[in-house]
């Protein structure tokens, strides 16, 4: 859900281009840039196809192709938009190093990965597989993010940095989810079934976490960093360990997903 203090579409799009304005009077430098990327566009939409396409391009994956590609996908979808919008709050509001909207689309790679991937997932719904997995390869090559196209991710995302970062195929995140990096949800066996973990809604997966098989972290619940785990974590839970097991078995009914604090609820007292 949009809080209070989110911007509607017209008021996020206006102060992407009042940011963009503003950084090309102060950096000459990137004017161009800026123009090219935010400013030369109708729309937030029409902005990210374009940066995800000059990002993900090859010699046999023109920008161009792909400007169009992007372009149609997005107006064929209108939920794609809403999701662009709902992850870019997202990191505005949990991640303290993010100064402007501008950063997050034009720099953040965590939130281009996760914008290319709901393109990716997109396709496969059209039956377009091989394009979607083909597009997969090159988003992973380039942002160092491996989510499989058919993984059904939330709204509200967040991949705090996203180096490492690896979303099997029958993978299920709820909404308001945070990722730092290094994080693997991958599967167990080699079964065509359900494999892969399902996250419930507000999650925090601290650094490092690995979530193999097919267990479910529960709603607002918390894992701590470098965490195994191979059997289900209840709702508003703390886990933490290899293999993970719950230190702490109700925490506020806050979602931990928005104070990214990877510490509190398990480490009390330490000396160095």
């Amino acid at each position: 859900m949009a809080q209070a203090h989110h911007k509607s579409p017209e008021q996020l799009w206006a102060a992407i281009c009042g940011e963009a304005r503003e950084e090309s009077e102060k950096e000459p430098a990137l004017a161009s840039f800026l123009y090219a990327s935010i400013l030369s566009h109708r729309s937030i939409e029409r902005s990210m196809a374009f940066v995800l396409a000059n990002k993900v391009s090859s010699p046999t994956l023109l920008s161009v192709h792909l400007l169009k590609l992007f372009n149609e996908v997005y107006e064929s979808d209108p939920a794609l938009a809403e999701c662009l919008r709902a992850d870019m709050e997202a990191v505005k509001d949990r991640d303290p190093a993010c100064d402007s909207y501008t950063q997050i689309m034009l720099f953040f790679k965590g939130y281009q990965a996760i914008q290319a991937y709901r393109i990716t997932h997109a396709l496969w719904k059209q039956g377009r597989t091989s394009l979607a997995l083909a597009l997969q390869n090159r988003i992973s090559e380039i942002f160092h993010v491996d989510i499989h196209p058919a993984a059904r991710l939330g709204r509200g995302l967040m991949i705090d940095h996203a180096t490492g970062v690896v979303i099997g195929e029958t993978s299920v995140l709820g909404d308001n989810v945070s990722i730092l990096h290094g994080v693997t949800l991958g599967g167990s066996g080699t079964g065509r079934g359900v494999r892969h973990p399902r996250i419930g809604h507000g999650v925090l997966l601290g650094a490092g976490v690995c979530v193999l098989g097919p267990v479910t972290i529960g709603d607002a619940a918390k894992v701590g960093a470098g965490s195994v785990v191979v059997t289900d974590v209840p709702n508003h839970s703390v886990a933490v360990g290899v293999p993970a097991r719950i230190v702490r078995g109700s925490i506020n009914t806050q979602e931990p997903c928005a104070d990214m604090d990877q510490t509190d609820g398990y480490i009390h007292d330490f000396i160095i």
